[in-house]
């Protein structure tokens, strides 16, 4: 354990930010399975839209939400 005040306040604000990092990856988690599962435009780009989200935030990776993106667009051709 830390003895430092900030070392220990880094800990406890890593703490927190893994948490809500969790709950992110968890959501595109769901997103995605119901997205495969329907099939459907909407579920899709609700999916796409959480993947943005947590990919401008840093949670996930840009590369691996653009490739997640990529595997639901095969699944439904979007309307224009």
């Amino acid at each position: 354990m830390a003895n430092i005040k900030s070392a220990i306040k880094r800990i406890r604000i890593a703490k927190r930010n893994r948490l809500k990092n969790l709950v992110y990856k968890d959501k595109i988690k769901k997103a995605m399975k119901l997205a495969m599962k329907s099939k459907t435009a909407e579920a899709v780009k609700a999916a796409i839209s959480i993947m943005d989200k947590a990919a401008g935030k840093n949670i996930v990776s840009r590369n691996m939400a653009a490739r997640k993106k990529s595997r639901l667009m095969k699944l439904v051709p979007l309307s224009k």
